[in-house]
């Protein structure tokens, strides 16, 4: 079986309240020099045959309308080896 992964994260111009907070306290936590932090989710999906183009179409298609709100977030699909 092969792992696909799609990668959602927030538009840029979105503002990220989760990202900030975690921002806000890394140096409290005794990290510093992180700028920025932007959360965002990935999703494996372990693809049953061969991940062929018809398999990537049907994912990106899947993570379009399901997996990402694409008002606000946009989405990377990836094969991992």
């Amino acid at each position: 079986m092969a792992r696909v992964v799609v990668d959602v994260m927030l538009k840029p111009e979105i503002l990220d309240p989760q990202g900030q907070a975690v921002q806000r306290a890394l140096p409290r936590l005794g990290f510093e020099g992180i700028a920025d932090v932007r959360q965002g989710k990935r999703f494996e999906l372990e693809v049953e045959g061969p991940v062929d183009q018809a398999a990537l179409d049907r994912i990106h298609k899947m993570a379009e309308t399901f997996l990402a709100n694409t008002v606000i977030e946009d989405f990377t699909v990836k094969v991992e080896a």
